[in-house]
């Protein structure tokens, strides 16, 4: 399966066009590469991905046929890690006085 649908029905991201986006401004990596949209996901793979200020770490645990529900797509993955990327000091609002 796609690496970009596989984003949208295990619901890491909402849309397959931001999926499609992210592996664009190779902020998506597959088993320590960065990944294209078009690269093919299977069971035990590493993703890693940037979601804003956040650096999340996932193995694909499985893909799914069809449409997933709500409840049935965290079982398409598990997080392995998850680490929040400190903000430079220029894209601090300045401080209300």
């Amino acid at each position: 399966m796609r690496l970009d649908k596989w984003l949208k029905l295990s619901r890491v991201v909402k849309r397959r066009t931001v999926a499609n986006e992210m592996c664009d401004q190779g902020r998506v990596t597959l088993n320590g590469r960065v990944a294209r949209a078009s690269a093919e996901v299977k069971p035990g793979d590493q993703l890693e991905l940037r979601l804003g200020y956040k650096q999340v770490s996932l193995r694909v645990e499985a893909i799914p046929v069809g449409q997933v529900s709500t409840k049935m797509a965290p079982e398409l993955y598990r997080i392995e890690r998850e680490e929040r990327i400190p903000r430079a000091e220029e894209d601090d609002p300045p401080l209300a006085r």
